[in-house]
């Protein structure tokens, strides 16, 4: 496991739960407004995180949070990621995984094995710009729209979610959200300030919220 930072303590990050987030390194896409550019790649001269020193933290502070979260980076790229969250689980904590769905074998092991108990998925864009908002030239799709099957059919809970960046449209939402059948759990999310660019200006979003299914929302406008 390449642990590239840490928060102790989080009241956002798991919905009803206190937990820790860990943040591993490396991802497989670049998001242009990615929130932690600095995880991106999978090497250079990060200082990375002992994992016996990380386990050693989340010990100390049982009782104080109940659950972990994992994020990135992207975690699924991680070979340890199955035997980190085991650990979790032995020391009885509830884990919430954040993926953004290009792994879908790593997702069937962690279903199938039992090691989540939340799932959240970053759905990007509409099919026709996927590629376009995640940084890269070329993508599988097909493996985006079997992980956010997984998912829905896991009997785990779970979120989508959408960063709301200034290069998608309202529309772009509406196409999204009938590409991948998605009809609740899902919010649309503020596209914040990264990488000391100038912050982005907040969009308003009343008129798209009238537009969506009942069961998705919004968070941070």
């Amino acid at each position: 496991m390449r642990i590239g930072g840490l928060v102790k303590t989080s009241f956002v990050d798991y919905p009803g739960r206190i937990c820790t987030v860990i943040f591993t390194q490396g991802c497989n896409l670049r998001c242009p407004y990615c929130h932690n550019p600095q995880l991106i790649g999978s090497g250079g001269d990060m200082q990375l995180l002992a994992l016996p020193a990380v386990l050693e933290q989340l010990d100390k502070r049982r009782g104080v949070i109940d659950a972990v979260t994992v994020s990135g980076g992207e975690p699924t790229l991680q070979s340890g990621l199955r035997a980190f969250l085991r650990q979790l689980k032995l020391r009885g904590f509830s884990v919430k995984l954040d993926t953004n769905g290009t792994n879908p074998q790593m997702l069937v092991a962690l279903i199938s094995q039992g090691l989540v108990d939340f799932f959240a998925m970053d759905l990007k864009a509409p099919l026709a710009k996927y590629a376009q908002i995640c940084g890269v030239e070329q993508m599988d799709l097909e493996a985006v729209r079997i992980s956010a099957r997984l998912i829905r059919n896991s009997g785990v809970d779970y979120e989508f979610r959408t960063t709301f960046c200034a290069e998608l449209a309202d529309d772009d939402i509406l196409a999204l959200l009938d590409d991948f059948a998605v009809s609740d759990h899902y919010v649309l999310q503020n596209c914040l300030d990264a990488g000391g660019r100038a912050p982005r200006r907040k969009r308003d979003i009343s008129a798209l919220l009238q537009r969506l299914p009942q069961g998705c929302g919004n968070r941070g406008f």
